[in-house]
């Protein structure tokens, strides 16, 4: 959007499911505020908005979170211009019946999103911003959008605050790990937030004998769970695995969005895992590994593939995330795939330089939704 002709303030109503591991909210989160500090009217409706209280303690201005119940209490409530659907949530029959009154009555017209999940694959730029007409229930005859986030210009960018970079150069990376209370005396930072990858073990081992000590900061929840674990399975079989003392470990309470950001920016090489971690690591511009999320169908392996053909990422970045993700097809053996993130800098460099010449998600999503209303 044209920063010179900024956008009609429009109230937004924002739908989210919290399905597992926080990542839908986090998602919707940040674009509730992001749609509020350009002065949008925001409301966020999500099923379980306990993560919240650690994840954004202090809540954002222009952002009203609200209890997402089945069913859905309407009482005083008046939808807003543009509904925001993340992820296929399906929202309340109730509400859609609301908005679609309100509209016959108003005239106004029907700006209905459906915000998609983020992939680098063909389809995401096809059926980006694709229309598809309601054809039963209380929202017949409405008409939702399409909306897919990505990685290129023809698809609906990835969110990023307008302040981030300057933040980013601001940022004091010792006085950050002192407040954490990391004791960082200049070894190697690697931070870890993962679900229970199937390369961790050999992880560990490639750290464990490498000359250049590293320290490892392990996020909360199951990344803390997987590493205690896999440490204590190594302690048990071969108690010298660590024997160099190369490798260190240091277990983070949860954060924050903006101090997950900071871990980030702290670290040497970052594991992360899902899609809104993704988009933060292409923003840290620090190498990464990323842990896609497993699918029954195996459907995250050509997602895999097809992310790192758009990162252009070298043949040791490429198998390591196969290892790492457990979809190496060859007899591979443990430690194969190189951790050498001196070659992981540059793909990654240049990775956040592309993304900076394309519009952010919420720009675009104000032109795309101005455009209907």
């Amino acid at each position: 959007m044209n920063p010179d002709c900024p956008a009609p303030k429009l109230r937004w109503d924002i739908f989210c499911r919290v399905i597992d591991n926080f990542g839908d909210l986090g998602v919707a989160w940040r674009l509730a505020c992001n749609l509020a500090g350009r002065g949008q009217v925001v409301r966020l409706w999500a099923d379980d908005t306990s993560p919240l209280a650690w994840m954004a303690p202090q809540g954002a201005p222009g952002v009203e979170v609200r209890a997402w119940t089945a069913p859905i209490d309407m009482t005083g409530i008046t939808p807003g211009d543009v509904l925001i659907e993340t992820f296929g949530c399906d929202i309340d029959a109730e509400f859609i019946a609301a908005y679609a009154n309100q509209i016959s009555h108003s005239g106004q017209p029907c700006v209905w999103i459906n915000l998609e999940y983020l992939s680098a694959e063909a389809y995401a730029a096809r059926c980006h911003g694709l229309p598809s007409p309601v054809m039963s229930g209380p929202g017949r005859g409405l008409t939702k959008h399409f909306y897919y986030p990505g990685f290129t210009a023809d698809t609906g960018g990835l969110l990023r605050e307008p302040e981030l970079m300057a933040r980013q150069a601001e940022f004091d990376r010792d006085a950050w790990l002192a407040r954490q209370g990391v004791p960082w005396k200049g070894e190697r930072l690697v931070s870890l937030f993962c679900y229970e990858p199937d390369g961790l073990g050999d992880l560990l081992d490639t750290l464990a004998n490498d000359a250049q000590p590293t320290r490892i900061l392990v996020t909360h929840g199951r990344a803390s769970v997987a590493v205690r674990a896999e440490v204590l399975k190594k302690d048990r079989r071969q108690p010298r695995w660590n024997g160099l003392n190369s490798l260190s470990f240091f277990y983070l309470p949860q954060l924050s969005q903006m101090d997950f950001d900071h871990l980030l920016w702290a670290s040497d090489v970052n594991f992360v895992r899902g899609e809104d971690s993704l988009a933060r690591a292409l923003w840290a511009g620090r190498p990464f590994v990323w842990q896609i999320y497993p699918q029954h169908d195996a459907a995250h392996a050509h997602k895999l593939a097809a992310f790192l053909d758009w990162l252009r990422a070298p043949d040791s970045l490429r198998a390591f995330h196969q290892q790492w993700n457990g979809l190496s097809l060859s007899a591979a053996t443990p430690g194969d795939a190189p951790f050498a993130p001196a070659d992981w800098q540059v793909c990654a460099t240049r990775a956040k330089a592309r993304l900076l010449q394309q519009g952010d998600l919420t720009s675009q999503l104000l032109s795309f939704s101005a455009k209907i209303h």
